[in-house]
């Protein structure tokens, strides 16, 4: 029996951890474009509570995982900055769903991917990247503050940890198949 693909989007801010969470979960070596940041990205990408961040994808980033015998899952990982969501909907498009990953110390960057994939009416969850020393909220203040429908899924996990991403992935894949429907 060959696998039924699954694609899902990682997608978020600059430096929520999107390109870590692909690396973390993948039985593949991952595909990364990521590049380092120059001096010519000053001024153009906003490096506040991430100052130590060296590099950035460019593209996208790719990865698989087997979730059962019947079905594998395409990870694309999405680039954060705004100069590069232009490729968000060629990336999106026939994606079941969406984890939207979220960074407490930079909420405001979470913004833009949730109305991206809220306008398009892909299912999303919102995995709150729990990074060392970030501030800590509830599922109900992140849902209050990203203004987040009771819908949709938040889910605290940390990108670097196999387990963890994996437990995103499968919330999502469960949100998705609640409000997909199913086709004949």
């Amino acid at each position: 029996m060959v696998p039924t693909p699954v694609k899902i989007i990682i997608a978020g801010g600059f430096g929520a951890g999107k390109t870590t969470m692909v690396g973390s979960v993948s039985e593949i070596p991952p595909l990364t474009t990521e590049e380092v940041l120059t001096e010519a990205s000053a001024g153009i990408d906003d490096l506040s509570g991430v100052e130590r961040k060296t590099t950035t994808t460019v593209a996208l980033d790719f990865g698989r995982i087997t979730i059962s015998p019947r079905h594998v899952l395409y990870l694309f990982g999405t680039p954060g900055q705004a100069r590069f969501w232009f490729m968000w909907d060629d990336l999106a498009r026939g994606a079941i769903g969406t984890v939207v990953l979220v960074d407490t110390r930079r909420l405001e960057t979470s913004f833009a991917a949730i109305d991206f994939f809220e306008r398009r009416k892909i299912p999303f969850v919102v995995a709150v990247n729990c990074f060392d020393n970030a501030p800590r909220y509830t599922a109900d203040e992140i849902r209050e503050a990203l203004v987040v429908p009771d819908r949709v899924p938040i889910v605290m996990c940390d990108a670097r940890d196999r387990d963890s991403s994996k437990l995103a992935l499968i919330r999502l894949v469960k949100h998705a198949m609640t409000v997909v429907p199913a086709r004949v």
